[in-house]
């Protein structure tokens, strides 16, 4: 398992963490070619899993390779309503002046933006979007004068809602659900994602998956900030890797961890 070079995505790493590694996993090497696939089609992909499994990442990694000046991201922390998405959609495209005040006026605005040339549109968080919302996007992708891609990214209820409506559902090209690693997968991936689990022993990184990890990112990525900051405050000399106290001692700042 290689780190994925070819983009530089550090800033997308839960808590930022100084040394963390965008890693060339399976789901993150299929979804960079759904992603090829999904852009030459000008088309909807749908890639949607639990919390904490590096969809947001990947996604933001694969485009940053794939077309690095056409992207355009929105997100949302609450349930949006279509004047939501248009206003975030006017401030996201950088289009100037006022913002129309009429659902009809507004909507051939964004359409006149979205035909001068190519965008990906990307929705993050999409599971707070309510079927309202979904068609407000279909809406626009369906106008045969704008030339957009858009991927949803999202938990179980974005993959429910488009799900259960065929007219949204019937649109998206391709969906991808993210999964948790596998213990195999672990021991593969976590040595090149952050420098301290280089040259741990694999016993270690399986005990401290099945304790605190549970193959998912998010987790691993607080496990990794907990251990540096052990390591640090040890004087461990730079490299070492995290032994069992150390491994505990992240644990015990990991409410729930078992």
């Amino acid at each position: 398992m290689n780190v994925w070079a070819a983009v530089d995505g550090a800033e997308d790493h839960y808590l930022a963490l100084p040394g963390a590694n965008v890693v060339a996993t399976d789901a993150l090497l299929a979804l960079r070619d759904n992603l090829v696939d999904v852009i030459a089609a000008r088309a909807m992909m749908c890639v949607h899993g639990d919390a904490g499994l590096g969809k947001t990442l990947s996604v933001n990694a694969a485009l940053r390779a794939l077309a690095p000046a056409d992207v355009c991201r929105v997100q949302f922390r609450a349930r949006p309503t279509p004047r939501d998405i248009r206003h975030v959609l006017f401030e996201a495209l950088g289009i100037g002046g006022s913002p129309p005040s009429r659902p009809i006026e507004f909507d051939a605005l964004l359409k006149d933006v979205l035909e001068e040339r190519f965008r990906v549109l990307v929705c993050d968080e999409a599971q707070w979007l309510s079927r309202e919302c979904f068609e407000l996007w279909r809406h626009l992708w369906d106008d045969r004068r704008t030339d957009i891609a858009i991927v949803f990214v999202g938990g179980g209820d974005c993959y429910r809602v488009l799900r259960r409506e065929p007219m949204l559902s019937s649109r998206v090209y391709v969906w991808q659900e993210f999964r948790r690693l596998t213990p195999e997968q672990v021991l593969e991936v976590i040595p090149a994602y952050h420098p301290i689990w280089a040259d741990a022993d694999p016993a270690d990184i399986a005990f401290a998956d099945a304790h605190a990890g549970h193959g998912n990112f998010r987790a691993w990525a607080k496990i990794t900030a907990h251990s540096v900051t052990a390591l640090r405050r040890l004087d461990r000399p730079t490299g070492t890797a995290p032994d069992r106290d150390v491994l505990r001692w992240a644990f015990s700042r990991l409410g729930g961890s078992t």
